[in-house]
């Protein structure tokens, strides 16, 4: 393989609770393998194109986003950019905050992710939006350089996702329902978010008696004692989903989103905002127990989730793999893990189990839905113990009501090929889609676009969790 740079655009779209937000990135593919050694094409360049300006969400109503009008935006930007829909080579449509839990969410991400490119993923899920917008804001990266333990805090306006990296490698994730819009004014109207109804309660505060900077206040020390693991009941009401994930001391805080704008950059006040977030901004600055930490200036504060989305939900598959390009795009296909701990003992009862543990988990009903096997910590393999995989395999899918579909393997290791071609030559007519160096989780979901030019195909790992 020579040394020729593949270059390939990725758009990134986020809707969020307050704002949507476009970018469109150029990716630069190389292999950085030496000479002799098996091909290994990684990303090594990023480079943002094209910025969109910052709009606001269009809704229908306060439970319906304005699907028609997100696509004509979108369009129109893609004008601007001077980029075609049929340019777009990877990326994803990210659907953000309080927007995810309105009525057609699923439909439009789904539908925009289709509209807007060929392999623009769909992607939703607090956890995925925190990991996201700390690639975006330089979090992750700053993890790295210093190989501190950084926590970024992306504040939009019904939410602040948390993720927290120790050098380079993610500790946990949370999300809090914290955010500025979460209380909006319209003249002598007050609407709160039911989000925060029961915490209000809890604490004895209204709006209606002009207590927003105290409710302000109040959100700076429930974040704060998230973010120090002293958060008490009362505060857990603020808690979107499952209780924070990583352990030990948080070195770094660094806060993206829109309330992130307000607070490194004060003199960008909006006065057409009339919610709590200038006020949120205000108490998260002058909060002494969030000045117990270190703080770092990001590199990008309300662009940095859909920065994250363009430029880094992408990953790139091992050269070693077997893929016919007419199966693909595949999308939106669920992981089922199979641990082999270093040993291929007992692999025909194995693989037979793991099949039909993965046809009860995702296709009960027996209605030929796919899936993908991953295959991790495999001993060394010889051609004999690829063969005795391969066989193993082709009868254990006998199990499966629907025996066209492809069968989709993921490999950490270098047997892509090998065990890919195997399977073909035990069963010609088998589509078979097996890609290596990749790493994945039992539960997360995989989309798999198109082969490049260098050998590869674009992954993206996500969750697909629309809150609620």
């Amino acid at each position: 393989m020579n040394e020729q740079v593949e270059r390939i655009i990725s758009a990134g779209i986020d809707i969020g609770t307050s704002t949507t937000k476009l970018v469109i990135s150029e990716l630069s593919l190389r292999n950085v393998a030496g000479g002799g050694q098996v091909p290994k094409i990684e990303i090594t360049d990023k480079e943002i194109l094209y910025r969109s300006p910052i709009f606001r969400t269009p809704l229908v109503s306060e439970t319906v986003i304005d699907i028609p009008a997100v696509q004509r935006m979108v369009e129109s930007e893609y004008q601007k950019a001077g980029i075609t829909i049929e340019s777009i080579q990877t990326g994803a449509v990210i659907i953000t905050g309080e927007t995810a839990t309105k009525q057609n969410a699923e439909e439009m991400v789904y539908r925009l992710s289709k509209a807007a490119g060929e392999f623009l993923v769909a992607a939703a899920g607090p956890d995925l939006e925190g990991i996201i917008a700390a690639k975006g804001s330089g979090a992750y990266q700053h993890s790295i350089k210093t190989r501190k333990t950084v926590a970024n805090i992306d504040i939009g306006g019904g939410t602040a996702n948390i993720a927290v990296y120790r050098s380079g490698m993610l500790c946990g994730t949370c999300t809090l329902h914290i955010g500025g819009r979460l209380v909006e004014w319209e003249g002598a109207r007050v609407r709160v978010a039911p989000s925060i109804g029961k915490w209000l309660k809890s604490k004895g505060h209204s709006p209606l008696n002009g207590e927003g900077a105290i409710i302000a206040n109040e959100m700076a020390k429930v974040l704060s004692r998230f973010l120090a693991g002293s958060f008490t009941k009362e505060d857990e009401l603020l808690l979107v989903g499952k209780e924070p994930s990583w352990t030990g001391r948080i070195d770094v805080l660094m806060f993206s989103g829109g309330v992130s704008d307000c607070i490194y950059h004060e003199e960008r006040k909006d006065e057409s905002f009339r919610d709590i977030g200038m006020m949120l901004a205000a108490s998260i600055k002058e909060s002494e127990e969030l000045a117990a930490w270190e703080w770092e200036h990001p590199v990008e504060t309300v662009r940095a989730t859909v920065l994250g989305a363009g430029a880094h939900t992408t990953e790139i598959s091992g050269a070693t793999i077997e893929v016919n390009d007419s199966h693909l795009p595949v999308r939106n296909i669920p992981v089922y893990r199979v641990d082999f701990h270093g040993v291929l003992d007992d692999v025909t009862a194995k693989m037979a189990q793991a099949v039909q543990h993965a046809i009860t988990i995702y296709d009960a009903l027996q209605e030929g839905l796919n899936f993908a096997f991953y295959l991790t910590n495999l001993p060394y393999q010889s051609f004999r113990d690829i063969h005795r995989l391969a066989v193993a395999f082709t009868e254990a899918l006998k199990q499966k009501p629907n025996r066209q579909q492809p069968l989709i393997i993921v490999m950490d290791s270098d047997y892509g090929k090998a065990l890919g071609q195997t399977i073909l030559a035990n069963q010609p007519d088998l589509p078979v889609i097996c890609i290596d160096q990749t790493e994945v989780e039992h539960g997360d979901y995989l989309d798999i676009g198109r082969l490049l030019r260098t050998g590869v195909v674009p992954v993206v790992v996500k969750t697909l969790t629309f809150h609620s």
